[in-house]
């Protein structure tokens, strides 16, 4: 009797430990099910508002100077027609703002208004395709310096003239 009373004592153990792991693979599986649905709302965003796109192409949200500079820093350009850099500008703004919206998924997730670094550096971790940010975007906070407080004993004589 004692032995049947252990056994399911035990039983409810194993399978709250099973509801666990299944409770961990559901959020889990939500939170991938939550980055599908943010990436495919974004990029239907992206086409509908490329399509109804209507601009005279003379007021950009990044600086057209700028961008051809950076073109330019590379030895093998020569020449940059005058629409590389449009384009290159309205890129350089579709990643900038799909950044944002994932590192502001990781900001709720934690119940914040405010993005930080680590909401960055998380939605970084989160994807494949911005592997290459990795060395840029570092996981952990740099170590935070601290000025030292000088507490001399016995402070500089002060000189009176």
């Amino acid at each position: 009797m004692y032995e049947q009373q252990s056994a399911s004592a035990s039983a409810p153990n194993s399978s709250s430990a099973a509801t666990a792991t299944t409770t961990s693979s559901a959020a889990l599986t939500q939170q991938q099910q939550q980055q599908l649905v943010f990436a495919q709302e974004f990029w239907e965003e992206q086409i509908l508002a490329a399509e109804q796109f209507d601009s005279d192409f003379k007021n950009h949200p990044l600086p057209l100077a700028r961008i051809k500079k950076v073109m330019k820093s590379d030895p093998e350009v020569k020449m940059i027609s005058a629409e590389a850099p449009i384009l290159f500008s309205k890129a350089c703004e579709t990643f900038i703002c799909e950044i944002t919206r994932r590192a502001w998924l990781h900001a709720e997730e934690n119940k914040r208004r405010t993005l930080q670094r680590s909401d960055v550096a998380n939605a970084v971790s989160r994807s494949d395709q911005f592997d290459f940010l990795i060395d840029i975007v570092p996981r952990e906070e740099p170590p935070k310096v601290t000025k030292r407080s000088s507490t001399r004993e016995d402070p500089a004589p002060s000189v009176s003239v």
